[in-house]
C-alpha cells in the first residue's frame, strides 16, 4: 500500500516549488562537502609536501571510484522518482533494493580490482619512494571502504529520488562536518599521519551510512520499503538503473579527463606557472558551481516524477524554471567572483613565490567567472535527460561540453592563435557557451516532443 510522504507530495506538486524545496537542502549539503574537501587538504598540508602530494596522486583514481558510485546513485534517483510519478510503489521499492544490491556488488568488485592495480597505476603516473608509500598508506584504507562509499552514494540517491532532500542533506552534512573534526584528531593526536586522514573519511562515511540505514531499514519512515522477503527482482528495472548510471559515471570521468588535458594546455601556454594559475582559478570556479550542482540533483528527481506521471506540462515547467533559477544564481556568483577577484587571488598568492601569480590569477578569475551563467543551460538539460531515462543523451551533451567544445576552443586559442594563458580561459568560457546553446536547444525540442506524445496519449484514452 502506498503511503504518501512529504517528499512525494513535493515531487507530485507544483514543479517550481519542488525545484526550490529540493534544491536548497542539496545546495547546503554540497557547500559543506566542498568546505570539507578544502579542510582535508589544509590538515594534510600540515604534514608537509610529500603527504600532500600523496593524496593528490591518488585523487584521480579515487575520482573514478566516486564516479561509479555517483552514477549508480543518479540511476537510482531517476528510476525511483519515475516510479513515484507513476504511483508504482512496488516498482519504487524494487528499484531501491536493486540499486543497493548493485552498489554492494560493484563495491566488492571495485575493491578487489583496485587493490591489485593501485600500485602499478601509481608507479605509472610517476609516484616513487616515500611519496609512493604514503600514497599506498592513504589509498588502501579508502579502497577497503569502497563498498561503504558505494552504499552511501546510492542510498543518498534513493532519498533524493523520493523527494527527501532534507534527509539526504543531513546525511551528507553530518558526514562532512565529522570528517573536518576527525581529521586533526586522527592525523595529529593519534599520530596516524596521512593514513589518519583516510581513517577519518571512512569513519565519517560509516556514521552517515548508519544514519541512512536507520531511516531506510529500521525507522521505515521513507516512501520506499526495503524488505528482503518482499523483494522481487526485475531485470527491466536493473537495465533502467544501469542505462542512467553508467552514462552518468562516464560523464563524470569525462570531466576529469577534460581538466587533465586543460592542465596540459596550461603547461604549454605558461609552464608550471600556468598550471598553478589554472589550478587555483579552476578551484574557485568549481566552488562557484556548488549551488548549481544542488539544483541539478533536484532537476533529475522533479523531471523524473513528471515523466513518470506522464505530465508534459510539469516536465516543461520544471526544466525551464530550473534553468532560469540557475542562470540568476550563476550571474550573481559571476559578479561576486569578478568583483572580489583581487581579494580571492591574495589567498593563493600570499607567499613570496606565489606573488608572481597574482596579476594573471586575477585576470583568469574574471574571465573564467563568465563560464558560470551558461552552466545551467547545459547542466540542467543533462540532468533532465537523466530524469526522463535518456542516459545516453546526458552523456553525449556532457562529453560535447567537456571533451569536445572546451578542449577544441582552448586548443584553437592557445596553439593556433597563440594567445597564451588567456586562451585557456576564453576557450573554457566560449566552449561552454557554445555547448550550452546546442544542448539547451536540443533539450527544449525533446521536451516539446514528449509533451506532444503525452497529449496524444491522453486524447486516445478519452
Amino acid at each position: 500500500m502506498e503511503v504518501e510522504t512529504r517528499g512525494t507530495r513535493i515531487l507530485r506538486g507544483n514543479p517550481k516549488r519542488a525545484i526550490i524545496k529540493l534544491s536548497l537542502p542539496m545546495m547546503l549539503a554540497m557547500l559543506v562537502q566542498t568546505v570539507y574537501n578544502l579542510a582535508d587538504g589544509v590538515w594534510v598540508a600540515g604534514l608537509g609536501p610529500k603527504p600532500l602530494a600523496a593524496i593528490g596522486l591518488f585523487f584521480p583514481i579515487f575520482m573514478v571510484i566516486l564516479s561509479l558510485a555517483a552514477g549508480i546513485g543518479v540511476g537510482a534517483s531517476s528510476v525511483v522518482a519515475r516510479k513515484i510519478g507513476q504511483k508504482d510503489k512496488p516498482g519504487a521499492d524494487a528499484a531501491a533494493m536493486i540499486s543497493l544490491i548493485l552498489s554492494l556488488i560493484i563495491g566488492v568488485i571495485s575493491t578487489v580490482v583496485s587493490l591489485f592495480v593501485v600500485e602499478p597505476v601509481l608507479r605509472l603516473i610517476g609516484a616513487s619512494g616515500e611519496t609512493l608509500q604514503l600514497c599506498l598508506e592513504y589509498a588502501k584504507v579508502l579502497l577497503f571502504s569502497t563498498t561503504l562509499m558505494m552504499f552511501n552514494n546510492v542510498a543518498n540517491g534513493i532519498l533524493r529520488g523520493e523527494g527527501d532532500a532534507k534527509r539526504a542533506m543531513y546525511a551528507i552534512t553530518i558526514g562532512s562536518v565529522l570528517n573536518i573534526i576527525l581529521d586533526p584528531l586522527f592525523i595529529y593526536v593519534f599520530k596516524l599521519g596521512v593514513g589518519g586522514a583516510a581513517y577519518a573519511t571512512v569513519l565519517s562515511i560509516a556514521i552517515s551510512s548508519v544514519l541512512i540505514s536507520y531511516w531506510l531499514f529500521f525507522k521505515k519512515s521513507t516512501y520506499v520499503s526495503l524488505k528482503i522477503r518482499d523483494f522481487s527482482y526485475d531485470s527491466h528495472i536493473l537495465r533502467d538503473i544501469l542505462k542512467i548510471g553508467i552514462p552518468a559515471s562516464l560523464a563524470q570521468i569525462s570531466m576529469s579527463v577534460a581538466v587533465f588535458v586543460l592542465n596540459v594546455f596550461a603547461i604549454r601556454a605558461g609552464g608550471d606557472y600556468g598550471v598553478a594559475v589554472f589550478t587555483s582559478g579552476w578551484r574557485v570556479i568549481n566552488f562557484g558551481t556548488v549551488p548549481l550542482i544542488g539544483i541539478a540533483m533536484a532537476v533529475t528527481s522533479v523531471t523524473g516524477a513528471a515523466y513518470g506521471e506522464r505530465d508534459g506540462n510539469k516536465l516543461d515547467i520544471a526544466h525551464l524554471f530550473a534553468v532560469k533559477f540557475g542562470f540568476f544564481i550563476g550571474l550573481f556568483v559571476m559578479f561576486a567572483i569578478a568583483g572580489l577577484a583581487p581579494y580571492i587571488a591574495l589567498v593563493f598568492t600570499y607567499s613570496d613565490d606565489g606573488s608572481a601569480l597574482y596579476g594573471d590569477l586575477v585576470v583568469s578569475l574574471r574571465i573564467m567567472s563568465l563560464f558560470l551563467p551558461g552552466v545551467p543551460f547545459g547542466m540542467f538539460t543533462s540532468s533532465m535527460f537523466q530524469g526522463i531515462g535518456h542516459g545516453g543523451k546526458s552523456l553525449l551533451v556532457t562529453v560535447m561540453r567537456t571533451i569536445v567544445m572546451q578542449l577544441v576552443f582552448s586548443w584553437f586559442f592557445v596553439f593556433f592563435l597563440q594567445t597564451g594563458l588567456n586562451g585557456v580561459w576564453w576557450g573554457i568560457v566560449l566552449g561552454n557557451a557554445t555547448s550550452a546553446i546546442i544542448t539547451f536547444s536540443w533539450g527544449r525540442a525533446i521536451v516539446k516532443e514528449i509533451k506532444r506524445s503525452f497529449h496524444n496519449e491522453k486524447k486516445l484514452t478519452l
